[in-house]
């Protein structure tokens, strides 16, 4: 079964809104969506690592995508993040979120376990795979997860009928065309580093897991429309303006970046969950003052017709 058409689009990978003292805040959380939706994205992406996944009790990621899977009613795929500690854990908690009603899923290898070693890797991959018939996403991020997904081993995963997208995170745009040449056409192909949307969409890919842009979603999904008509000269001018925002994305705090940045926008608040902390001091500022600028600066969003 080719569930290709289903992973298309801008997916952006939305926060966990919290309250001052670290709970979840669904209401917040439900807010922020339904602004998401309007933009014209073509899903979400819950509980991911920008989602705080790894940060909430196992009871709290199911009742996150249980209200969110209720507010989304339809109008999108809900997609939630799958980053547990062990195969049996990932396992359960697709289970229990296909009973929830998830559409599918953004699978990372073992969060605690940085494996040098693809065998394990794929393994885990194929474990959890096997553990549900939905749709799943590979998420590949070696910088920050220690497991290395290459393009030859995408195509030892090939045989697995529910692997169907591939979020790209390497930092290394070559591998799109590798891809290409190596799985083209097997999975839908989908970046995952912001500051490479544009380098990265010149050489084909067939969506984004957007982080930054849940900040600005209207220009987002602009500059997504603009990569996809080929008007390369207009999405320059986008992008220049975007990247010292979309580079909030690609730091170890990410999180608090973008959630500062969430919060400047009006779309939310930046209170964290422990162990993180919110910015203080000089960094907060520094984070600010690139927010201001570029919400100063933000372009005019063409009206869509209709």
């Amino acid at each position: 079964m080719d569930m290709k058409p289903f992973w298309q689009g801008v997916f952006p990978a939305i926060t966990t809104q919290m309250t001052e003292d670290g709970e979840p805040d669904l209401e917040a959380t439900a807010h922020h969506v339904d602004v998401l939706i309007k933009s014209g994205i073509s899903g979400l992406v819950f509980l991911g690592s920008l989602g705080e996944n790894q940060s909430l009790a196992a009871d709290e990621k199911r009742q996150v995508l249980e209200a969110m899977i209720k507010t989304v009613a339809g109008r999108v795929p809900v997609l939630s993040g799958v980053a547990e500690s062990s195969c049996a854990e990932a396992c359960r908690y697709v289970r229990d979120s296909e009973k929830l009603g998830a559409d599918g899923f953004m699978l990372m290898p073992p969060m605690i376990y940085k494996s040098p070693d693809p065998r394990e890797s794929l393994a885990h991959f194929r474990t959890v795979a096997r553990a549900t018939g939905l749709p799943i996403m590979i998420y590949n991020n070696p910088i920050s997860y220690g497991h290395d997904i290459t393009p030859e081993l995408f195509a030892e995963l090939a045989d697995q009928p529910n692997f169907v997208a591939l979020k790209e995170s390497s930092g290394n745009t070559r591998r799109i065309t590798d891809l290409h040449n190596t799985v083209g056409g097997r999975y839908a192909i989908f970046t995952g580093v912001d500051d490479l949307a544009l380098e990265s969409a010149i050489l084909g890919i067939d969506g984004w897991v957007a982080g930054t842009g849940i900040a600005f979603p209207d220009e987002n999904q602009w500059l997504w429309e603009l990569m996809q008509d080929g008007d390369w000269v207009k999405a320059r001018e986008v992008y220049r303006w975007f990247s010292p925002l979309l580079h909030l994305d690609t730091h170890p705090k990410f999180v608090q970046y973008i959630k500062l940045c969430v919060q400047e926008c009006g779309l939310g608040r930046e209170w964290v969950r422990a162990p993180r902390l919110t910015l203080a001091g000089a960094e907060r500022e520094a984070v600010l003052k690139i927010i201001h600028k570029g919400i100063a600066d933000r372009p005019a969003v063409p009206a869509k017709n209709g």
